[in-house]
This record gives C-alpha cells, structure tokens and sequence, in this order.
C-alpha cells in the first residue's frame, strides 16, 4: 500500500511545482504573513474535494457536460486577467516594502475569496486534479483510495511549504523593489495563464 500512496505523492508533486495563479498567491500571502494558515487550509480542503473526486469517478460529469469546461474556461481566464492587470498596475505604482509585521492588504474574508476563485476557476485545476489523477487512480482499483490519499498529502505538504516557507524570504522582501518584482511576476504569470486558457481549444 505505502508504494501506491507513494506514487499518488509523486504524481500530485509533479502537477502542482508548476508555477500558477494559486501558488503565486499562496506564496503571496506567506511573504506578507498574512492569513497563512486559513488560506493554506482552504487550498487543502479544496485539493481534497477535487482529488477524491476525481477518484471517485467524477471526471464522467465533465465529459457530459463540455458546456461545464467552458464557463469554467471563460469564467477562469476573465479572474486570471483582472487579477493580473490589477498586480501590474501594484507593482509599477506602489512604493511600499513588506513590513516586518505582516500588515494585510486584504481581510480573511477578501483573501479566501480570493483564494477560493484562483482555485475553482481554474480549469487545469481539474484537468489535472479530476482528470488526470483521477484517471491513474483508477487503475489501481482498490488502491485508488490510498493513492488519492497520497495526491493530497503531497498537494498539503507543498502548500504548507509554501505559506510558512515564503516567511524566510521576508527580510529579501523588505526592499520595495523587490516587491514590485513580485507583482510584476504574479501579474505576467497570471496573464500568460488567463491567454492559455483562452487559447487552449
């Protein structure tokens, strides 16, 4: 059992390393210090539905629905870009560095909205979650449980990684322009993404 919940951490380990919206956010929000533990929780909790979702079997509803993908496409890609343009214009207007303190710029609420969009409408999120782990899980047959229990535990180790790690990178934070830096690569990065989704017919 440990070998097939191992193979569901390496694949779940080799989707979510690439750079995206969610983890740029997550990333985000651990540099700030700012509601780290509830976004970090909401992004597991959101791993979990999806996975096991997927496990389950899930992955039937998108191919009977395709008009389901494409609001999730269309809807994805309008968040992305405004949510990119709107870190372009912090990084070539905004002055400030991080504050040793942490000071938020969103409330709890704002920022798990705000995660919670950059997570679900996202369509790579559930062809990768839903679809693809989904589909390998099944070939596991009765493992398919202990394999998507692998998959989240990679997804949650990455996240907390992530959140409490990007504390370290506080103090390099610290200068203004690096922060600009960030929200420059945060809004390019989320541009690119929001142009993906529309051009990936």
């Amino acid at each position: 059992m440990f070998s097939i919940f191992a193979a569901g951490f390496a694949l779940s380990i080799s989707l979510i390393l690439a750079i995206g919206a969610q983890n740029a956010f997550v990333l985000r929000q651990g540099l700030r210090r700012a509601h780290v533990g509830p976004v970090v929780a909401l992004c597991c909790a959101s791993e979990a539905v999806l996975i096991f979702s997927g496990v389950a079997g899930f992955g039937v509803i998108a191919d009977s629905a395709p008009w389901a993908l494409e609001l999730m496409r269309w809807g994805g890609a309008a968040f992305l870009a405004m949510y990119g343009l709107r870190s372009l214009r912090a990084a070539f207007t905004k002055v400030d560095a991080l504050q040793a303190d942490g000071i938020a710029e969103q409330s709890l609420g704002a920022a798990l909205i705000t995660t919670a969009l950059l997570t679900w409408a996202n369509l790579h999120v559930y062809l990768d979650t839903v679809g693809l782990i989904g589909a390998v899980s099944a070939t596991y047959d009765d493992g398919r449980w202990v394999f998507g229990s692998g998959a989240l535990a990679a997804s949650c180790v990455f996240f907390v990684i992530l959140g409490y790690g990007a504390r370290g990178l506080a103090p390099f934070f610290a200068r203004p322009k690096a922060w600009a830096w960030l929200d420059a690569i945060v809004g390019v990065t989320m541009l690119a993404l929001a142009a993906k989704l529309v051009l990936d017919l």
